[in-house]
């Protein structure tokens, strides 16, 4: 197999998107939804749901991936939190002022605009809520990752995204290495026995502290959190969630599961503003022998590196290349067009051209429950299973949401937390 254009047809027509759409969700047989496509145009309608800079990245990834498949996008609405970005946003894509909604229902009026395709970046505490409205709605959806901050957000992603597969609706995830060459490759080797079976191996992104944002003067707590989502664990799931994710999400994709228990330690030396930790180490157990060292950091002045390491019983890699093993395996060459933030969002589209959606709305979430499972077990200085968050209904983990939730936004109930105040596990 050998590195080709995704598509060699000529330009796909809007119209082609709305048979494809159609014929999958009957296929699906939906619940009752609007049609996937709105009519009128040839050009597939796209909106922005979070406007911050990895927003803007998303929207330019998707619209670059359009390029590449021959489709004509145009961007319909813009919406965040504070109405300003979605206009910044808004202006360098010809958005009527009257299309860049701001507020805690900014999403609802977005979804109003009749897009076909949401991309959605906003603070990870809100994607639960934002990502079930847009399924509802029978948009298809790009999210980025993670996808929640506590267990009951990351089964809400599960529940809509097996939603999404009722009514034939794609959805992407930003967990980039998943469409990227070199990581397709490894997992393929991998799956293929080039080390035999994974029995351990360590996964770490270590680096720098992110930006700050002091608080204004007279700033309402709801703006201040949302303004400095980095610093606080109810809105990005601490940096374990927020960055780690991607790491865990590959030692999940290449062992083929989720680990069975969680057990680490971590703390808080430096940070200004929130109420995160500063570094976590944790020990997954993934059940029959494998075990995962988990390791992340944002501490400046420290060496740093963002990596993954396998071993197996017949064999190591890293987790984008580098193989040893005595076997030789003919290994597809994957494509990979403009780098893999553009390629994920080139599988996005060309699933919805073939009729085949693709939905990473599981794997996102089990790989966010990972790295929560891992919070928490830092936070506390317990072990914490799997089935904690998943299925033990009468689990003090299970129903665990953090406050103020996304709800709570919307409803005008925001209280933030004070800042420099973390969890302390054990006692004196």
């Amino acid at each position: 197999m050998n590195n080709k254009t995704i598509r060699k047809t000529g330009e796909v027509s809007r119209r082609d998107f709305i048979k494809t759409s159609a014929a999958v969700s009957l296929a699906a047989m939906a619940a009752p939804t609007n049609r996937i496509w709105a009519a009128g145009t040839e050009k597939i309608r796209v909106a922005l749901l979070g406007c911050g800079g990895r927003g803007r990245g998303a929207l330019s990834n998707c619209l670059d991936a359009a390029k590449h498949l021959n489709l004509t996008m145009e961007v319909v609405a813009t919406a965040d939190w504070f109405k300003g970005k979605a206009e910044e946003a808004g202006k360098d894509h010809n958005v009527p002022s009257e299309r860049c909604f701001g507020g805690p229902d900014s999403y609802k009026k977005l979804l109003e605009a009749n897009p076909d395709v949401v991309v959605t970046a906003t603070p990870p505490n809100f994607r639960p809520v934002h990502f079930e409205a847009a399924i509802k709605a029978g948009k298809h959806v790009f999210m980025e990752k993670p996808v929640a901050v506590d267990p009951p957000g990351a089964r809400k992603v599960i529940e809509a995204g097996e939603l999404a597969k009722q009514k034939g609706l794609a959805v992407v995830a930003g967990t980039q290495r998943r469409h990227q060459q070199s990581y397709r490759r490894t997992q393929y080797a991998i799956e293929h026995g080039a080390i035999g079976k994974i029995v351990g191996g360590c996964v770490w992104w270590c680096g720098g502290a992110l930006w700050y944002q002091k608080r204004k003067e007279n700033e309402s707590d709801a703006d201040y959190m949302v303004r400095n989502w980095v610093s606080f664990a109810e809105m990005s799931g601490d940096h374990i969630v927020e960055q780690h994710v991607h790491n865990l999400d590959i030692a999940n994709w290449y062992i083929g599961h989720p680990p069975v228990t969680a057990l680490g330690f971590g703390g808080r030396a430096r940070r200004k503003t929130g109420n995160q930790f500063d570094f976590h180490s944790i020990d997954f157990d993934y059940g029959d022998g494998c075990r995962i060292h988990s390791m992340c950091r944002q501490i400046n002045g420290t060496d740093g590196d963002v990596r993954e390491f396998f071993a197996g019983t017949e064999g190591i890699t890293w987790g984008d290349g580098g193989t040893k093993s005595q076997k030789t395996i003919d290994i597809p060459d994957f494509p990979e067009q403009g780098g893999a933030y553009c390629q994920e969002h080139i599988d996005l589209l060309d699933s919805i051209v073939k009729g085949k959606p693709l939905n990473e709305a599981r794997n996102v979430a089990e790989s966010t429950l990972t790295a929560i499972m891992g919070r928490i077990s830092t936070y506390t200085g317990k072990l914490i299973r799997w089935s904690d968050l998943t299925e033990k209904k009468d689990s003090q983990w299970y129903n665990l949401t953090l406050k103020p939730s996304a709800e709570d936004f919307e409803k005008g109930e925001v209280k933030a937390p004070p800042d420099d105040v973390v969890p302390v596990p054990g006692k004196d």
